[in-house]
């Protein structure tokens, strides 16, 4: 018999319910997993007040995670009375993405979910917010959650992109596939597959043209065009994708994607983070472009996870 599946769901430092409270109760409970609810805390004010002693201090701090548990064993125990496995933490840090990493190297977990922290285009500047230092560096499958209509995910797009030309992720667009069927089938979801090629991202010498005016000559165009769409198509139907749900769109990917989940109510988009060479190169870039600007939730599907 296999071994019990893990998801770990991080709450918000505050006591009160969010998106991925209700999105991590549907998904274990329609993947018989377990769940593990974890909160960090740190209060500025309470962490740094002066006017009490160091052992007042420390007393007002165990009070104050003992409530924030006693809190989360209240949102556990629905889940628990329709037969999901919940289990509850609260860890008092001032920067929690180390805990979390370790958290899912000793722990290991199937999925981290997490709500989406609003964070404005000036303060992504300035500071790189959890939630992408998270992008970067979780090494199994996360799902931001942002909007919930639906506890369990009635619509979905994976967004493939089956033409780059680096041979070491030359299977993950089957692995994002792959995951995103897994997903709609425990979800009982339509899932949509798109491609959205922007050919002015692309190089002349990448593809082994001598200057950019050949490469742009309208017969190689074609002939560009219609390799990506081979490609597309053959990736698609090998993953069981029929040709009504296959949709190849020119256009800027984070503009294209945006708009196709606005315009048909998607819940979640599926997205690779795949590194390609060069900084200015980089899917990876896409999907944080996308982070805060998507009208749905975002499932990021990472390399690491997928070298076994």
């Amino acid at each position: 018999m296999s071994e019990q599946a893990r998801f770990m769901l991080v709450a918000p430092p505050l006591m009160k319910d969010s998106p991925a409270f209700e999105r991590a109760g549907a998904l274990a409970k329609a993947s018989g997993a377990a769940l593990h609810i974890v909160a960090f805390d740190y209060l500025e004010g309470l962490a740094t007040a002066g006017l009490v002693n160091e052992q007042a201090l420390e007393q007002m701090r165990i009070g104050y995670v003992e409530r924030h548990r006693q809190w989360l064993e209240d949102q556990a125990r629905p889940l628990r009375h329709l037969g999901v496995t919940v289990t509850t933490e609260v860890v008092w840090i001032e920067h929690p993405l180390r805990e979390i990493l370790i958290h899912l190297k000793e722990q290991p977990m199937a999925l981290l979910i997490k709500d989406l922290e609003p964070a404005s285009f000036m303060s992504r500047l300035m500071f790189t917010p959890l939630d992408l230092h998270l992008l970067r560096e979780c090494p199994v499958p996360l799902h931001f959650v942002s909007h919930v209509h639906n506890a369990r995910p009635r619509r979905m797009v994976a967004a493939v992109d089956p033409f780059h030309r680096d041979a070491r992720y030359e299977d993950f667009n089957d692995r994002i596939l792959r995951e995103a069927v897994k997903l709609a089938s425990l979800s009982d979801a339509e899932l949509e597959v798109i491609y959205a090629y922007d050919l002015s991202s692309i190089s002349a010498d990448e593809f082994g043209f001598d200057n950019a005016s050949t490469f742009f000559t309208q017969g190689n165009a074609k002939a560009l065009f219609d390799a990506q769409a081979t490609a597309f198509r053959a990736l698609a139907e090998r993953n069981g994708i029929p040709p009504e749900r296959q949709h190849m769109i020119m256009g800027d990917p984070a503009k294209v994607l945006c708009s196709y989940a606005d315009a048909y109510d998607i819940d979640v988009i599926i997205m690779g983070r795949v590194g390609h060479r060069g900084l200015g190169r980089l899917v990876g870039s896409t999907v944080e472009h996308l982070l805060y600007k998507m009208p749905c939730s975002v499932w990021v599907v990472s390399p690491q996870m997928l070298s076994a």
